[in-house]
């Protein structure tokens, strides 16, 4: 058993602490918001996960899971302290680590025994390496610890089984010792569990987000050329897909992705490699590609809808029953998309549908 503190009870904090727990390790997650910590210690969780609310009240009722606002008490005799805070995306492209090392800068004030860190949070490379210096900067004393990075590859509604049966566990740090530690923490589960280097480890997350979304823009690209063709885009698919070598998950049409995510991590990819001095044009055409096809789908909607308005900002959208359009896009396009939606809404609403 060993005793995890875990930073943030946002998606990733509380399925990993709740599934941790699971293992057998006791889990304390805190987080600085005392409604939220309110709320999970009456048993309410926060958004729904298939599984999650039954995993967390068993944690919490054998004594192995429990919440506090307190970083302090936390850490206090925590052998594994997990940084699982939000890493939205900034204005530049790249993720804000501004939660990251805020929480850093604490577990440094804070530190007094040996301790490993690991960032779980989505971060960028080099990021470990920066946190190290944070943390560092913050001591009281001459404290060891260790650094180390144990990516998430959860997807939502399938969270709980991803994490409780993953296809591998990866695991970054520049000391062996302090990796077979975090490793430690996996060793009821049969996974294969990938050791390398902090660098290797962020990227390996931020490049499988980015194939995934490679995968779905090619295939929008091949359903817009079959179109144009006059090919069947299902059986060209099932062809694809068929090729053991390419397999056919993420190979299916659609609107593109989005989600909270694959938009993040793919502009964060582009970013990282621009800083570094790489110009990674295919991931910027991957990013392109998907912009498209949001605009392709708002011109066959609005075409549906009897309206003219061209060229539509990227959303996504899906008709829902007769007459009811639902359009959802991530916040940051909110105000791009809000004349065309107001367009479309009124044209359903004068049809006698619903939009919304």
């Amino acid at each position: 058993m060993i005793r995890i503190c875990m930073v943030g009870t946002g998606y990733v904090g509380l399925v990993s602490g709740a599934c941790m727990a699971d293992f057998g390790h006791k889990v304390t997650c805190v987080d600085i918001n005392p409604k939220r910590i309110e709320s999970l210690l009456q048993g309410k969780i926060p958004f729904y996960e298939p599984g999650l609310d039954r995993l967390v009240l068993k944690g919490v009722e054998e004594k192995r899971l429990a919440f506090t606002t307190s970083l302090a008490a936390g850490m206090a005799d925590a052998d594994v302290v997990f940084i699982a805070v939000q890493t939205p995306m900034s204005d530049s492209g790249e993720a804000d680590l501004q939660y990251v090392m805020k929480v850093g800068e604490e577990i440094g004030e804070l530190l007094t025994d040996y301790k490993v860190i690991v960032t779980k949070s989505t971060v960028p490379v080099g990021t470990n390496r920066a946190l190290r210096k944070v943390i560092q900067g913050k001591l009281k004393g001459d404290v060891q610890f260790d650094m180390a990075s144990n990516p998430e590859f959860l997807r939502e509604g399938t969270a709980v089984r991803d994490f409780l049966h993953p296809d591998r566990v990866v695991i970054g740090s520049a000391n062996r010792g302090a990796a077979e530690r975090v490793a430690e923490l996996y060793a009821t589960i049969d996974t294969p569990i990938l050791i390398t280097d902090p660098a290797s480890a962020e990227t390996i997350k931020y490049a499988a987000n980015g194939f995934l979304a490679m995968k779905i823009s090619f295939v929008n690209a091949v359903a817009a050329m079959c179109e144009a063709v006059g090919a069947d885009v299902a059986a060209v698919v099932d062809g694809i897909g068929s090729d053991q070598r390419i397999g056919s998950q993420f190979l299916r049409p659609g609107p593109g992705w989005g989600g909270s995510c694959f938009p993040k991590d793919s502009r964060a990819l582009v970013k990282i490699a621009e800083d570094h001095g790489y110009n990674f044009t295919m991931m910027r055409g991957v990013i392109d590609v998907n912009d498209e096809q949001l605009e392709r789908m708002v011109s066959k909607i609005a075409a549906a809808a009897g309206l003219d308005i061209g060229a539509a900002a990227p959303l996504v959208a899906a008709l829902i029953g007769q007459g009811a359009l639902a359009v959802a896009a991530p916040p940051e396009m909110a105000a791009r998309i809000a004349p065309a939606c107001a367009r479309l809404n009124a044209a359903l609403l004068a049809r006698g549908g619903a939009a919304a």
